[in-house]
């Protein structure tokens, strides 16, 4: 049988990884855009080293898949693209609301955003 929904709790804190198996992170939060009753964001966090440092990551969740078997998402993205990524300090988010910044963090990870 194949999971069709899932709590945002269940997927919070799940590891990411790339196609190499690269970690890349995991998922702090997920951002709902209330207008549409969408998901607009997955929030990364990458580059922490024992919780300190590195940086968050607003992710198109179009630009995420699941694997639920061992509960990580796959970004079809390399450490590169991320570390290039427009990112944000945990204790300085944007206006994840700002559709300027929502079509630069679209595009990219190569997405058209759906607004």
């Amino acid at each position: 049988m194949t999971t069709k929904v899932l709590s945002a709790s269940s997927v919070s804190k799940n590891s990411v990884k790339n196609a190499a198996g690269d970690d890349l992170g995991k998922i702090e939060d997920i951002m709902l855009d209330l207008s549409s009753s969408r998901v607009a964001y997955a929030v990364l966090s990458f580059g922490s080293i024992l919780g300190m440092g590195g940086k968050y990551f607003a992710i198109p969740w179009e630009a995420l898949t699941i694997d639920t078997s061992d509960h990580t998402f796959l970004l079809n993205a390399s450490k590169e693209t991320l570390e290039n990524a427009p990112g944000f300090d945990k204790d300085n988010w944007p206006n994840m609301s700002d559709v300027t910044w929502g079509g630069k963090v679209y595009s990219h990870y190569g997405y058209k955003p759906y607004w």
